[in-house]
C-alpha cells in the first residue's frame, strides 16, 4: 500500500463526515497491489487547509455576533426588573420635551394600530393571553431575549400574546410579531423590534457605486415558502445573464448545481447592485443593503418589519423590478446609463436608514409602542 506521503503527493482525498465547525476528517485513497481504493486517516488539521474559504466566512461574514447577543440577553435575564421599572415613567415623560415627538408619535402609531375602536373577540384573547411574569421562552430565543427587554419595563401582571417567527398571516386578536403582511387590516399584528442581532445591520462602505462592478449580485436561501426565488433563479442561475451572478446558499434537490458557497457582506459590496428578495418574510439584507453603496434591487414588498418596509418609495429608496424579473436587465442597465440617478437612490436610502441608527429613540419607541398595547388590551400600563 502506499505511503501517506503518496497519498498528499496524489491528492486523492474523499470527504468522510463533519466533526466540528471549522474541522473535517478527511480519508485519502491509494490503491493497492490488487488496485483496490485503501484508506488512510488524516488529522484534522490537513482538513482546515481545506476548508480555509469556510474559516475565513466564519470569521469575515460581518454580521452581528450571536454569541455576544446571547451572552447579554441572558445577563439581562437574570438582572432583577424593579430598577427599570421604576424609570419606566420618567422615560415616558421624556417624549414631550422632545423636538421630534410628532415623528415619534407617527412611528408609534404605525407599528401598533391598536385604538379603542378596534373590535376583537376578548373572550378569545383573554385565552390566549400570558401575564408577562409567566411568558416562557419562545421557540426562537432571539425573540424571547429581544421582546423581554422591552417588557421588563412594565408591571409583569399584565398580558400579551407574542408570536415568533416569520409572520405572514393575519390573527383575529392582538398579537405582538415581529412582521407583518402589508396592509390595511393587519391592526391585530403590533410590530416590536425583534430578531434584530440578525436583521438590524448597518456597513460603513467606502467604495463609491462608480468603482463597482455592473452586475446584481445574489445569494441566499432556497425553500418552500420562497417560491419568488425560484422563479428568479431559474431566469438567472448558471451565468444566463451577464449582468447578474445568482446562487443560492443551500443546496436544493431540484437544482444542486445552483448552490455556491456563501459570500461575506463585504464581498457584496464589489457590486453596484445587491438582489433583496423576500424569503419566509422580509429580505433580511435589506437594511444593510440600503446602508451601503450598492442598490437594492426587488419585486414590490408583501410583509414589513420595524423597518416600515411598507413606507418605502419604488424607485427612490430601491430599485422595484415585475415580480417575474422580466425588466431586471433594463432597469439595470438604465441605472447603470444613468449613475446620477442610481445616487440619488443611494443618497434616499441611507436617509431612510439614519431614523434607525438613534438606539435612544428606538428604545423609547418600542416602550411606547407596547404601552399602547398593553392600555388597549389590559385597560393599563402599569
Amino acid at each position: 500500500m502506499a505511503s501517506v506521503v503518496d497519498c498528499l503527493e496524489n491528492r486523492q482525498y474523499f470527504q468522510l463526515k463533519r466533526t466540528n465547525i471549522v474541522c473535517w476528517h478527511f480519508f485519502f485513497g491509494c490503491k493497492d497491489s490488487k488496485n483496490k481504493i485503501k484508506y488512510v486517516t488524516l488529522y484534522p488539521k490537513y482538513a482546515i487547509k481545506m476548508n480555509k474559504r469556510k474559516i475565513y466566512y466564519l470569521l469575515h461574514n460581518g454580521k452581528n455576533s450571536n454569541l455576544k447577543f446571547f451572552i447579554k440577553g441572558y445577563l439581562r435575564e437574570y438582572t432583577p426588573k424593579f430598577f427599570d421599572q421604576f424609570r419606566l415613567d420618567r422615560i415616558l415623560r421624556s417624549l414631550d420635551n422632545r423636538p421630534d415627538k410628532d415623528y415619534i408619535i407617527s412611528r408609534v402609531n404605525y407599528y401598533c394600530k391598536l385604538d379603542a375602536d378596534t373590535k376583537y373577540d376578548r373572550q378569545e384573547w383573554e385565552e390566549k393571553a400570558v401575564r408577562l411574569r409567566d411568558q416562557q421562552m419562545l421557540p426562537q430565543k432571539v425573540y424571547y431575549f429581544d421582546a423581554m427587554e422591552i417588557a421588563r419595563y412594565f408591571n409583569q401582571s399584565l398580558k400579551w400574546i407574542i408570536k415568533s417567527g416569520d409572520i405572514t398571516n393575519l390573527f383575529p386578536v392582538p398579537y405582538v410579531v415581529k412582521s407583518r403582511p402589508l396592509g390595511d387590516d393587519n391592526q391585530n399584528s403590533t410590530i416590536l423590534k425583534l430578531e434584530k442581532v440578525r436583521h438590524f445591520l448597518f456597513v460603513d462602505d467606502k467604495k463609491p457605486w462608480r468603482d463597482k462592478k455592473n452586475i446584481a449580485i445574489f445569494r441566499g436561501d432556497l425553500g418552500p415558502r420562497k417560491e419568488n426565488r425560484d422563479v428568479f433563479m431559474a431566469k438567472f442561475a448558471d451565468g444566463q445573464s451577464p449582468m447578474v451572478d445568482a446562487a443560492s446558499t443551500n443546496r436544493i434537490d431540484a437544482h444542486p448545481e445552483w448552490q455556491k458557497g456563501k459570500m461575506t457582506i463585504g464581498e457584496h459590496l464589489d457590486y453596484k447592485f445587491i438582489m433583496s428578495l423576500e424569503g419566509n418574510d422580509v429580505a433580511s439584507n435589506l437594511k444593510w443593503v440600503m446602508s451601503s453603496n450598492c442598490i437594492a434591487v426587488s419585486p414590490r414588498h408583501t410583509c414589513e418589519t420595524w423597518f416600515m418596509e411598507g413606507t418605502l418609495k419604488p424607485n427612490y429608496h430601491y430599485i422595484e423590478v415585475k415580480e417575474d424579473f422580466s425588466d431586471l436587465e433594463e432597469r439595470l442597465q438604465y441605472y447603470i446609463d444613468h449613475p446620477e440617478e442610481a445616487e440619488a437612490i443611494i443618497q434616499h436610502a441611507h436617509e431612510y436608514v439614519d431614523q434607525f441608527r438613534d438606539l435612544k429613540r428606538e428604545k423609547l419607541i418600542s416602550l411606547l409602542v407596547l404601552k399602547k398595547y398593553f392600555e388597549i388590551t389590559n385597560g393599563r400600563y402599569k
